[in-house]
């Protein structure tokens, strides 16, 4: 991609001009306030990142963030990146009480499923039944700084237990609910927890799945719990025998701990903790080794007021749709909506595949406004067909993001020609280690095909080369320069943050590496994604990422799916293979290939052609719904390789002694 080509990018989306009333509101508090002058969103952002104290002080009070102790600095930006900076230090405040701000008879979830009736669960029911949530944590003996581990669908229980567990000053984690034992142990162990919060079983693609044979494999491996609560799912449930599972109960026999003898709750408590506490552990997804716990506190939570309210102009009449479970970085993100009194559709199960029409249908049943799902469903949406019919309006709709993986172009086209024309539709882009985003859409700038339009106010982007210098139309790292409050505070037990150094900051001294290769437009300022660092390829001194290949190969009608990584020799030469899995109804052959190479070396350069193409059965892929070159990179590569995250394990068979890949 040559710089005339950054420049005849096209726009797929205009805003219109009243767009964004969140945002322009706290523009024109900073405009009077620190009279500058701001004509439109890059010049606000620049501001931002060269008046980073100014900026998250207004933030603070804009935000309406419930404390009982202002900070007395915002941050020290003497201090280096790589050593984590406190943020608002001698501040004092709880998530939990921010959570529950609004308190009145407005619905704050919407309780959906794949295989059950719809409920509603106003604000003040969230306020009563967190109360007894808490009141029950703190009648068994949790207190401030003890870890809830908790594994379960996208669920009311989970959402009010972390608030109950937040409000106590105890730190909450989770692990996705179709892992494996294992890989849940792997994550659990590292924290010590001592309550371990479940489900007796799970709905998954028009099945149930019995949860209680892994709740006792994983309940013998932590030592440490005191309680096992277990979620009933149905009516039913009670009658299942949790006997031989250690400290177990259900959860209504252990909210009874909750209410005093003449039938009460006492009042709620939120303690209150200063901004280096813990509140959240969030596990990366552990593709290159064991899991890393990584460390939030509270000061997240404007981060998340900036990208879902300000940017995306997400106010009280907002509604979002929610499919993560807890074990997501999405699921964190989704339950703090509550803080600007969003509406939350949770949906319990798969929501996407039931029938052809049944996502579109949810869209117009709720009046849903904001949508984010991963970027693979909807390329699966595109190769099966599945979009609305002349039944569906969505017209509720305004926004519609997708993450976890490269948007593709051609996935824009599919949105903007099939879906609904007039909807922000774009990338983001997040981490376990920002939540939040960061690098998001944002209501008053157009959507350039392929690209995330904006980066957050305050966050402060390159893309770097190897050296670490900033490049511009060409990829390069992406790395955050300045401190955000929703960065990490590092990783869980490792007290002199010498891992945390050296997993993100060795690379780039002062400078967060987020791990992923991106390019910066210089025309439009927009950010286009390319694929994770260590999955980039480098084939006859030409550097590239995998997504450049994809965005090729599959607009060819014969190809259901790609992969494309990189093979070393004894001497560290490097070769690209890309793996085809072939559309039924058609055949992998000379010709498809020919045809494959031509069109890469017309739309890129000769130097992208990969060496070996070959085709496969299938690719594997991660419960988050993410392309994993990495761990077919080591199989190919004969490096050992960790597979507990593999949604379909039986898909690295074929990748194992394929024979035109001897002898490189």
């Amino acid at each position: 991609m040559n710089v005339k080509n950054f420049s005849e990018v096209p726009v797929m989306w205009q805003p219109d001009p009243g767009n964004g009333k969140i945002m322009q509101k706290f523009k024109n508090i900073i405009k009077e306030k620190y009279h500058v002058k701001i004509d439109n969103y890059w010049e606000f952002h620049q501001w931002s990142i060269n008046h980073i104290q100014e900026l998250w002080a207004e933030l603070w009070d804009y935000s309406g963030i419930i404390y009982s102790k202002k900070f007395n600095k915002v941050v020290d930006l003497n201090i280096p990146l790589e050593d984590s900076p406190s943020w608002f230090e001698g501040a004092a405040a709880n998530l939990a009480e921010n959570l529950l701000k609004y308190r009145d008879d407005k619905i704050a979830f919407v309780l959906a499923g794949e295989d059950k009736e719809t409920e509603h669960l106003t604000r003040a029911q969230l306020y009563e039944e967190s109360k007894l949530y808490a009141a029950a944590f703190r009648k068994f003996g949790l207190k401030k700084g003890d870890v809830v581990v908790c594994q379960m669908s996208n669920r009311k229980e989970a959402i009010i237990a972390m608030i109950a567990v937040v409000s106590i000053g105890a730190i909450w984690t989770g692990a996705l609910p179709l892992l494996g034992a294992k890989a849940v142990l792997n994550r659990f162990k590292q924290v010590e927890p001592k309550i371990y919060l479940t489900i007796d079983s799970i709905p998954h693609e028009r099945k149930r799945i019995d949860m209680l044979p892994k709740i006792k494999e994983i309940t013998e491996g932590l030592p440490t719990l005191t309680k096992v609560i277990i979620v009933p799912s149905k009516e039913d449930s009670h009658s299942k025998n949790i006997s031989d599972i250690k400290n177990s109960c259900f959860l209504d026999e252990f909210l009874q701990l909750g209410t005093e003898k003449d039938g009460s709750v006492p009042p709620m408590k939120f303690e209150q903790v200063d901004f280096t506490h813990p509140v959240f552990i969030i596990y990366t997804s552990g593709t290159t080794g064991l899991p890393k716990a990584i460390v939030h506190g509270t000061g997240f939570i404007l981060a998340i007021f900036r990208d879902f309210s300000m940017h995306l102009d997400g106010g009280e009449d907002s509604v979002w749709f929610s499919s993560s479970p807890v074990g997501w970085v999405s699921w964190n993100c989704y339950a703090c909506l509550l803080f600007f009194g969003a509406r939350i559709v949770l949906f319990e199960g798969s929501a996407f595949f039931l029938s052809p029409t049944h996502f579109w249908d949810l869209i117009d049943e709720h009046k849903m406004t904001h949508l984010f799902i991963p970027t693979s469903v909807l390329d699966e949406y595109q190769k099966r067909g599945y979009i609305p019919t002349k039944n569906h309006s969505l017209d509720s709709l305004k926004v519609f993001l997708v993450g976890g993986t490269v948007a593709k172009p051609q996935i824009y086209d599919f949105v903007y020609e099939k879906v609904k024309k007039n909807v922000l539709f774009a990338s983001s882009f997040g981490s376990t280690e920002t939540i939040g985003s960061g690098f998001i859409a944002d209501v008053t700038l157009p959507v350039h095909k392929g690209e995330i339009p904006a980066f957050s106010l305050g966050v402060s982007v390159e893309t770097v080369d190897d050296n670490g210098k900033p490049v511009f139309g060409e990829m390069g790292e992406i790395v955050i320069t300045k401190p955000i409050p929703n960065l990490a505070l590092g990783l869980w037990k490792d007290k002199d943050n010498s891992l945390y150094r050296e997993k993100y900051f060795s690379k780039y001294p002062g400078k967060f590496a987020t791990n992923d290769y991106g390019i910066i437009n210089p025309f439009t300022k927009g950010l286009i994604i390319c694929c994770r660092s260590d999955e980039t390829l480098k084939q006859r001194g030409c550097r590239f990422g995998s997504s450049e290949i994809y965005n090729v190969v599959d607009t060819f009608p014969e190809v259901r799916d790609s992969l494309c990584v990189s093979q070393y020799n004894e001497k560290m030469d490097e070769r690209a293979v890309l793996f085809l899995k072939i559309r039924e109804g058609y055949s992998f052959s000379d010709e498809l290939v020919s045809k494959i190479r031509e069109a890469i070396a017309r739309e890129l350069t000769i130097r992208h052609v990969p060496d070996v193409i070959l085709e496969i059965k299938d690719i594997p892929y991660n419960i988050n719904g993410k392309k994993l070159e990495i761990i077919v990179k080591k199989i190919i590569n004969n490096r050992p390789y960790n597979a507990e995250n593999i949604n379909n394990t039986e898909s690295l068979k074929y990748y194992q002694n394929i024979p035109q890949l001897q002898g490189f």
